[in-house]
């Protein structure tokens, strides 16, 4: 018999369905273990078609992030100089009370551009992610800011080729018979995807992998292809040589389905795969095979990562790999065509969120690749920015010219306010530090770039001391600002319902009320045993087809594709651009460094994130640069031994591992790792460039060269 003692110590466990908020493809549906109002466990769900009941190693321990020793649990108030880390607790009356004082002083002197938010996806939730403070700085009338870092070039080349369409569902990979991955380490950062892509292994798939690296997904697939990075766009443009020359086209549904293909045959007769070798590094035979391989082998599938965009011509290499598919027919079969952001799918009402409304035109923009320009003074902007407001990000680690932006943050006339869950390192130069809730404490709702399936963030737990989710937040500095407008206030259930277009087509048999019963549903749309969109052309574009010869390219030049736009609406980049694709070289040569410097994301870290929790830091190892046995050798560098890497930009020291998984004259260091983690409080951003791709304002970290020597 249970006594009355035991029914009091026994806990009351429930299990809550949440969504993994990180910027990462794979949106996994999650099963969070509460007992006594503690979370203590998070699984993957299992029935989940895509996450199948595994978490990675970003997120497999998620509670101990919640209640982390160190976390921000209540507002901050800077006592020490900046960057010393020193701060004493204030209340949240007068953390806001002293916000708005500031901005409406500075906005009274200098004019509201003078404030600058700075943000990105540190959180993926529709309502707290990206966009959850735009509203609020365009009815301040703040610096627009330009977030072009991650696909904006590719989205660009990709929508003026065959339009913003998903074009592949994921899963439906396992019927491709021949699998190209492109730039993307997919077991290390889109984990779930590859059991879809073992399991057409298994069933006579070839996997090519084509990377400068010998990297885990590289390892794992039946032809690992090393190519020169930066010259990705030469091997495609080869390939359409190669497959045009030798007849391997689909005829027909290029006659039917594609515009511009004699201009397009014109100019790749100049892309032969013997001027492609020089390029790439890559043999003639090799290249004539991928090709041939390619054309013949139904269906056929790229998958392209969010590195292929990063170097000076990445936007005309996006252009080249989107070309393949309709050249020789990949769109007519299931699991055939390219695979590059399916979020396109997803009718999420950014609108709502956005609030251009709001926007005072001709307000100015600033891209944060030149934030540290920007807060040095480097960038001449009048009024100068003397207020800065960061969330949902953390540019010590993700922004170029690390040590710029540092002088920038350690201005004693700039005001900072950080929101965050940890005291990051930008955080340390903050005046005022505003705790975050996480995402077992908070609403959302998720999108997906990575699959079908939309995915509801229940909250778990209560929030952690004076913890508040981003939406809160705005919503409080909207009050202290003495704004009124409705579309500022709406509470997370308002903000929910405006999260879709509930009446789009996609969204039938979905409602916020099933999903609170399901976690997550798909979209509707055909199976992935069905899903072949583009059979029959009915490319959402001008022409309705694949665009060889690109007329928003003609006619637009240099613009901006990106579906998390934030930009002023007047703020399009003029000129025009070639309508065809063309190859567009590395930007840095070896004359000046003669290592090219690649810094692709972390297996433990998912950019910054988790880059100072215990486990992940455990796994991922110290900050480190892979070095060819013949470029050490010739440097005199063991392995093991700390080694600074430098250019003109700046330098940091990092452990160097000495293996033949990079090419000679290739050297590698995964970004993510915290300045105040490393070696000499520096990181791979300390050399990263801060220069544009030719499309979309996309960054060229992989057009990075570098001189590497023992300490």
């Amino acid at each position: 018999m249970t006594t009355l003692e035991e029914l009091t110590l026994t806990p009351t466990t429930t299990t809550v369905r949440a969504a993994c908020p990180h910027d990462c493809p794979d949106t996994c549906a999650m099963l969070v273990t509460v007992e006594d109002g503690k979370a203590t466990n998070v699984t993957g769900d299992p029935d989940h078609p895509v996450t199948r009941g595994g978490l990675c190693v970003k997120v497999n321990n998620y509670p101990d992030k919640t209640y982390a020793p160190d976390r921000l649990l209540h507002p901050l108030r800077r006592s020490g100089p900046k960057g010393s880390g020193r701060f004493e607790e204030i209340t949240w009356d007068e953390a806001l009370e002293t916000i708005a004082g500031q901005f409406k002083a500075r906005i009274a002197e200098h004019g509201p551009t003078t404030v600058m938010p700075v943000s990105y996806l540190g959180n993926q939730g529709v309502l707290n992610g990206l966009s959850v403070g735009d509203g609020f700085f365009h009815r301040l009338g703040a610096t627009v800011t330009e977030r072009t870092y991650c696909d904006s070039g590719a989205c660009t080349a990709y929508a003026s080729t065959i339009g913003a369409t998903a074009g592949v569902d994921p899963e439906s990979l396992v019927h491709s018979k021949y699998i190209i991955l492109w730039a993307t380490n997919t077991i290390s950062t889109n984990l779930h995807l590859w059991p879809i892509i073992a399991e057409a292994q298994r069933n006579g798939a070839k996997v090519v992998c084509i990377d400068p690296m010998r990297h885990k997904t590289a390892q794992r697939s039946d032809w690992h292809i090393p190519i020169r990075p930066g010259t990705d766009g030469a091997l495609a443009l080869a390939m359409m040589n190669v497959i045009i020359t030798e007849g391997l086209t689909d005829a027909d549904y290029v006659a039917n389905y594609t515009h511009g293909y004699d201009e397009l045959v014109e100019r790749v007769a100049q892309y032969t795969p013997e001027w492609a070798s020089q390029e790439t590094g890559i043999p003639v035979e090799d290249i004539r095979t991928l090709a041939r391989e390619y054309a013949t082998s139904d269906p056929a599938m790229i998958r392209i990562g969010v590195a292929v965009e990063r170097h000076a011509g990445g936007g005309q290499t996006v252009r080249s790999i989107a070309c393949l598919p309709a050249l020789v027919g990949a769109w007519r079969h299931v699991g055939g065509g390219l695979l590059q952001l399916p979020l396109w799918a997803h009718p999420v009402n950014w609108p709502a969120f956005m609030l251009p409304e709001l926007r005072t035109p001709g307000t100015r923009v600033v891209n944060q690749f030149l934030l540290g320009q920007a807060l040095t003074g480097e960038m001449e902007l009048d009024p100068p920015i003397t207020a800065l407001m960061v969330y949902n990000s953390n540019p010590m680690v993700v922004s170029p010219e690390q040590d710029k932006l540092r002088r920038g943050l350690e201005r004693e006339d700039l005001f900072t306010v950080v929101s965050d869950h940890f005291l990051t390192d930008t955080a340390k130069y903050a005046d005022i530090v505003l705790p975050a809730t996480t995402a077992l404490e908070q609403h959302d709702i998720m999108f997906s770039w990575g699959h079908f399936y939309v995915t509801l963030n229940n909250p778990a737990v209560e929030p952690e001391g004076e913890a508040v989710s981003n939406t809160e937040l705005f919503r409080r500095l909207s009050k202290a600002m003495g704004f009124d407008d409705a579309a500022l206030l709406r509470t997370d259930e308002e903000l929910l319902r405006d999260s879709y277009d509930w009446s789009d087509p996609a969204m039938e048999g979905i409602t916020l009320e099933s999903l609170r019963e399901t976690g997550w549903a798909r979209l509707n749309l055909p199976s992935k045993d069905e899903y072949a969109p583009h059979a029959e052309g009915n490319f959402p574009t001008p022409t309705g087809k694949t665009e060889f010869r690109s007329g928003a390219l003609e006619a637009m030049g240099n613009f901006v594709v990106s579906l998390f736009r934030q930009l002023s609406d007047d703020h399009q980049p003029g000129g025009t651009v070639d309508p065809l694709p063309y190859y567009i070289g590395p930007r840095e040569t070896a004359e000046v460094y003669p290592l090219n410097l690649l810094s692709p994301k972390s297996h433990a870290f998912i950019n910054s994130s988790a880059g100072d929790q215990a486990m992940q830091k455990r796994v991922q190892g110290e900050q480190a640069v892979t070095i060819h046995p013949q470029d050490a050798e010739s440097r005199g560098i063991s392995d093991g031994q700390y080694v600074s890497v430098h250019n003109d930009r700046g330098r940091f020291v990092a452990l160097a591992k000495i293996s033949d998984a990079v090419a000679p004259g290739v050297v590698v260091c995964p970004m993510g790792t915290w300045p105040k983690n490393s070696k000499d409080n520096s990181t791979v951003a300390a050399v990263n460039p801060f220069a544009f791709a030719d499309l979309g304002n996309a960054p060229t970290f992989s057009d990075t060269r570098v001189e590497v020597e023992v300490v």
